[in-house]
């Protein structure tokens, strides 16, 4: 089974299933560039040197390490942040070697809202806003189509009446 079907229980379905939005991932892409760039007109720099060997070497530990720090451990984390709404939940997982779960079941969703500035609605994504039995409301950065995943969890929520705690919580109180 493919993520994050092997975390379903049974009769549940993946709804929708999205990552981070590539903007997360334009600033990792030209740290790579400027690293490789300066790196490659630094080699050609020393050059000349007689301990140039010595440079190209120091030169390509900095350059790897740089890389690998600002450029690759961000597109891991991308690529391992997850944010799934199934017909029971909404499913939120980040990282790799420390990983992170949150799990809100539908009914215990009392609110959903979105928020995206001029740049987040020119590139398509911006920030779901999900109020639910916590004290404060949980926020999703980056969300890609966030219209369309507020508007999803939305009738999400509203065809799983079954599941609403609300309901039985006002009828046991007496206020419904």
């Amino acid at each position: 089974m493919a993520y994050p079907d092997d975390l379903l229980t049974t009769g549940e379905h993946v709804v929708i299933h999205r990552h981070p939005h590539w903007k997360t991932l334009v600033v990792p892409v030209l740290v790579l560039l400027v690293a490789v760039g300066g790196g490659a007109y630094l080699a050609v720099l020393v050059s000349d040197f007689g301990w140039a060997s010595a440079a190209w070497i120091a030169l390509a530990v900095v350059g790897a390490v740089l890389v690998a720090w600002l450029t690759l451990a961000p597109l891991v984390r991308w690529r391992t942040t997850h944010f799934i709404i199934t017909s029971e939940r909404v499913m939120y997982r980040i990282g790799v070697l420390k990983r992170t779960g949150l799990d809100i079941p539908l009914g215990r969703v009392d609110s959903v809202r979105f928020e995206h500035t001029l740049l987040d609605r020119l590139l398509g994504c911006g920030t779901l806003i999900i109020e639910s039995a916590s004290d404060e409301p949980l926020e999703f950065d980056d969300i890609p189509g966030v219209e369309k995943v507020h508007s999803l969890l939305y009738r999400e929520i509203n065809d799983n009446p079954a599941d609403d705690h609300r309901t039985e919580d006002r009828v046991a109180d007496g206020r419904t």
